[in-house]
Order: C-alpha cells, then sequence, then structure tokens
C-alpha cells in the first residue's frame, strides 16, 4: 500500500495483562485543585495516545520514574469530586495511577501510515468512559505497557480530559521523559485561580456578540451531543513532505496581495485541507461549509497567566463560508482567512470568554454552555487541532524515541495535525470524516488532490 493511504480497519494488538500496580508520589497533602470552566467544558472523558518503541521499556523503571515526576504532578494521582455548585475539583490524595504491564505474543510491526493500530489501551469502552469517575475511586491517569515478542514496547496513555488539554498532557509527558532521564524540567503550575482572576467581561459589543460559546437548553445540548454518534467515522491518515508544504505556501503567498500579509505554513496546510473536503463532500453552491480552529489561549493571554501554568487553556475560533465559494477561492485567499480566524483570538476575547464561562458555573448551569459554531454545523464542520510542535516524538523513556503514535478516532469532522516522527519539518495528518468520505478521500483521485504539491515520482 502506498504511503499516504490507509487501510479501511486498524489492526488489534494482542496485549495480555500481567499484572497492575499503583503508583503514588508517597507524599499527599490533601488540597483541592478548583477545575476552571475551561476545564468542565468536556467532561470528564479520557484521551487516549499509544507510542510505539522498537527498543523494550523497564516497567520498574518507569514506575519509579514516574513516581518520582508526581511529586510535581499531585492531580494526576488524585480523584474527581463534585463540588456544590455542580462543578469539580481534584482532591489531591495520591490515591494513585494505574499502571499495567501487559505481554504480547506478536512481534511488533511496522506501524504507520499503511498499518494502523487500535489504541493499546485494554478494554477500550470501558477505560474512556467519563461514567464512574466523579467521586469515585477512579484513576485520573492509567498507563499501560505491552512488551512484544522478541523486542518492541507499546505504551498506552490515558489522561482524564478535565485535567489537561493536549499541550498539557503532552508537557506532562515529555517532563516524565526528562525525569526519567536524569534530565532538569521546569515545575508546572496548578493554580487554576490564576487563570479564573483573568477573567473580565468585554466591553466591545462586537467581542460579546461573536463569543464562540452559547447556552443552550437541556434538550438541544443532548441532542447536539448525541448527534455526531449517530454516524460512523473513519480516519485517513496521509504525510505532508516537508518540500510538498513548502510548495504551498509559496503559492498561498504568491496569491496575497495586500502589503505585508503574511500566513504560516500550518494555515495553507489548513485551508487546503478544508478546500478538500469542502469539495469532497459536494454541497450546492450554497450551504455553508464551517471550520472550527483549536487554538491555545495561553498566547493570547501572554505574561498575565504563568508559563508553566498546566492545565485546560483552549479556545476556538470559526469561520465559515458557502460551499461554493470555498471551491473558487485561491489557496492563498483561504489561508487568509484562516489567519484571520486564529487573530480573533484576542486578549480581550479569551478574557471575556473566562467570565463568560465563569459566570455560568457560579450559576450551576455550566453543562448546557456548548461551541456556538458548532451547534448546527456538526456535518457540515470542519475541526482542526493543530499539535504540530508538540513533542510527541521526543518521549524517550529509556528505550530512544517512540517511531509512531496513534490519535483516536473523534466523533465529529476532525482534522489532526501532528510532527513526522523525523520531525524534519513535515506534517503526519490524520482526517476523521464519515465512513463514506473517508472511503473516497483513499482513492487516488481523492489523494491526488491531497497532494497536487507532492514532489514528482516521490511516494506519499
Amino acid at each position: 500500500m502506498a504511503k499516504g493511504q490507509t487501510p479501511p480497519f486498524r489492526t488489534v494488538v494482542d496485549s495480555r495483562t500481567e499484572t497492575v500496580h499503583t503508583v503514588r508520589a508517597g507524599t499527599a497533602d490533601g488540597g483541592r485543585v478548583r477545575l476552571t470552566p475551561y476545564d468542565l467544558l468536556i467532561g470528564p472523558w479520557y484521551v487516549p495516545l499509544t507510542f510505539f518503541y522498537r527498543g523494550t521499556l523497564d516497567g520498574a523503571a518507569l514506575r519509579d520514574s514516574l513516581a518520582r515526576t508526581l511529586l510535581r504532578y499531585p492531580p494526576l494521582a488524585g480523584r474527581l469530586e463534585r463540588d456544590a455548585d455542580g462543578g469539580m475539583s481534584v482532591l489531591c490524595s495520591d490515591a494513585g495511577v494505574r499502571f499495567t504491564e501487559a505481554s504480547s505474543p506478536e512481534p511488533m510491526r511496522e506501524f504507520g501510515h499503511g498499518l494502523r493500530a487500535q489504541p493499546v489501551i485494554g478494554d477500550v469502552v470501558r477505560e474512556v468512559s467519563p461514567f464512574g469517575v466523579v467521586s469515585r475511586d477512579t484513576p485520573l491517569l492509567k498507563i499501560r505497557l505491552t512488551r512484544m515478542r522478541g523486542g518492541g514496547s507499546v505504551l498506552g496513555v490515558l489522561i482524564n480530559h478535565t485535567l489537561a488539554d493536549g499541550g498539557s498532557a503532552l508537557a506532562f509527558l515529555e517532563s516524565w521523559s526528562r525525569e526519567h532521564l536524569g534530565l532538569p524540567w521546569e515545575k508546572p503550575s496548578h493554580d487554576r485561580g490564576a487563570l479564573e482572576a483573568l477573567g473580565r467581561p468585554s466591553q466591545d459589543p462586537a467581542t460579546r456578540d461573536g463569543r464562540v460559546f452559547a447556552r443552550v437548553g437541556r434538550l438541544r445540548h443532548l441532542a447536539t451531543s448525541l448527534r455526531p454518534g449517530l454516524r460512523r467515522r473513519a480516519t485517513v491518515t496521509t504525510r505532508f513532505e516537508a518540500a510538498e508544504l513548502a510548495a504551498m505556501k509559496s503559492e498561498a503567498l504568491g496569491a496575497l496581495t495586500e502589503p505585508g500579509a503574511w500566513v504560516s505554513t500550518n494555515d495553507v496546510l489548513t485551508a487546503h485541507l478544508w478546500g478538500v473536503v469542502g469539495e469532497l463532500r459536494g454541497q450546492a453552491d450554497t450551504a455553508e461549509e464551517w471550520l472550527g480552529l483549536v487554538a491555545g489561549a495561553r498566547s493570547g493571554l501572554g505574561d498575565a497567566l504563568p508559563s508553566a501554568y498546566w492545565g485546560n487553556c483552549v479556545t476556538k475560533s470559526w469561520t465559515s463560508l458557502p460551499a461554493g465559494e470555498l471551491r473558487d477561492r485561491s489557496l492563498g485567499a483561504l489561508a487568509d482567512e484562516v489567519r484571520r480566524s486564529l487573530r480573533s483570538n484576542t486578549e480581550d476575547k479569551i478574557r471575556d470568554e473566562i467570565a463568560f464561562l465563569g459566570s455560568h458555573r457560579r450559576h450551576g448551569v455550566h453543562r448546557h454552555v456548548m461551541s456556538a459554531g458548532g451547534l448546527d454545523a456538526s456535518e457540515a464542520s470542519l475541526s482542526v487541532n493543530n499539535w504540530s510542535r508538540f513533542p510527541l516524538y521526543r518521549i524517550d523513556l529509556g528505550a530512544g524515541r517512540p517511531f509512531w503514535y496513534e490519535f483516536p478516532d473523534l466523533p465529529a469532522p476532525t482534522v489532526h495535525i501532528a510532527p513526522t516522527p523525523e520531525e524534519d519539518g513535515g506534517r503526519d495528518v490524520y482526517l476523521c470524516l464519515s465512513e463514506s468520505h473517508a472511503d473516497l478521500a483513499r482513492t487516488p483521485r481523492w489523494q491526488e488532490k491531497l497532494h497536487p504539491h507532492a514532489v514528482s515520482g516521490h511516494a506519499r
């Protein structure tokens, strides 16, 4: 199978449990970390990340370094508790992290774009369920180490999303890696109050009118939450080489007409993918195609938030175009629209957002708040989550760096952008689409549309 194409099903790795350990830091102050409204937006779901290593990881050594790392990450060894107003806190009780060691009778295979794997975390449905987490003795961090026959290891990591966004989850894993290798690392800040103190309602009517979160009724919240899950999804992965991205960016920059206009490589890639998916869907010219951009709020807040703040600190911006216009616009014009949408995440917008979400939690109705742009656009939207700057391939835990990692399938149309294992300036892209659209995206015709700037003769 050519590089860039993906088989329709993932391979299941046979991972047989041998022992289950509870890893603790060895100390607890019994304090409570009150979760912010950003933390509460997703709910107590777990995000599974799976890393594949050619070397064999030492379980005992990993548990030792994990225990030392937890000294600076007490929430990860704690438990979720419900607050009187319906919010949640983490009780830093050092109740522990679950660490499972397993073995597989199979050898390590060449996982990657041509061979995907199911997340190796045991019972997937049970592991990622948000039910039975709050006010229960349920670990918020779960690790599963599987040693393959003949060498090689698979490390499955589950972090409860109420504790950390993607950036913070990877910051913890990099801290663990550095602790394991005996390297220094920065102590994270768990002061959630530092974020909430920045809340300030905007005085700009346009900012207030353009809020990306809205309060909805209980029935609409339920219907909107359930609707994406009614359609089966599949993920197509593909790699954009550095030279291909450079050619795309050069074309986009050449189409910009305003003096000083600029777009990034990720803006251009996002615009290209939005255009291809919009064309693939084939909606009527007047139908709206929505693009949701997940963006870190830290940059908008600047020095007002501690640089080592650890938790959820992510916002979203939305933009849309009629399907016909999306098809007709140049790559440069689309990339400029992506850049314009990202620039909307100003300090004033983020401070207003913090205040808005905080007021709903104080009134006990935070569970009725949803992303406004996606309320009616789940099948005509594309959400983009860019992890290309995260240290996914620098998580060395004593057996070298991983050669591949797996991201979970998501219930809504999503683009996940990641670095390549070589960190050579290329990008790995995970396109989570409806099964029918994913099947189309795998065909040679649509692979050519995804890669019109590929170097001639170079397999993707």
